[in-house]
């Protein structure tokens, strides 16, 4: 039975690493699938992963129609037994719900891949409904870390090195040290007290500092 599978966490837990991994262990075995992204930071059409690999892909914008897309290859006599849908925080409501039928009606598997929340804690609309309707939502198990050490849980923006909590939902940035738009992973304390880690180091807090303001 086809399934549709979103593979969750946070910024830097390793999405797209699996993805990549999840193409290559299925592809390795005789099946033939599409990737897609969508504002992957290698560039237009790719996937890639912080640790250096990356591959080609179908790049989705606003308007790209998965359900067309896979009927047009079908009835060209192509054959697609799975989807890696990579971003997939990116995508719109009614993509994942294509993505959906997909799945129940053309028995192709999807491999759905995304951070679940904004810098604002609010869930992305795609997750959002990619947790509504996937037949199982996996966490990844690659613990993100926060400058503190602690598990970190939630995405910030930084807008030249300060963390902003306005503004709107999907600006494209880097996670790179010095960007003017950047994002960095926090935990849930430091998010809520918008504590990054060079506002820390400008402030001398220690790797673990006592709870007192």
């Amino acid at each position: 039975m086809a399934e549709l599978v979103f593979f969750a966490g946070t910024m830097d837990c390793g999405k797209s690493t699996l993805a990549l991994q999840t193409d290559h262990n299925h592809s390795s075995r005789g099946r033939r699938g599409v990737v897609f992204t969508r504002n992957d930071r290698a560039g237009f059409e790719l996937l890639s992963s912080r640790l250096g690999l990356q591959v080609p892909a179908v790049e989705v914008d606003a308007e790209f129609d998965f359900w067309q897309y896979v009927v047009d290859h079908l009835s060209r006599g192509d054959r697609i037994d799975y989807l890696i849908c990579d971003e997939a925080q990116f995508y719109s409501r009614r993509q994942v719900e294509d993505l959906a039928r997909i799945v129940d009606d053309l028995t192709v598997d999807v491999f759905a891949f995304g951070i679940t929340t904004d810098f604002r804690t609010a869930l992305f609309p795609g997750s959002a409904r990619l947790i509504e309707l996937a037949d199982r939502v996996q966490v990844l198990q690659v613990e993100a870390l926060c400058w503190c050490g602690r598990r970190a849980t939630h995405n910030a923006r930084t807008l030249d090195g300060v963390m902003v909590v306005e503004g709107e939902q999907v600006v494209v940035g880097d996670t790179n040290a010095g960007a003017e738009v950047g994002y960095e992973v926090l935990c849930r304390r430091h998010h809520g007290q918008q504590r990054t880690a060079a506002s820390a180091k400008a402030s001398h807090m220690s790797a673990t500092p006592l709870p007192f303001d």
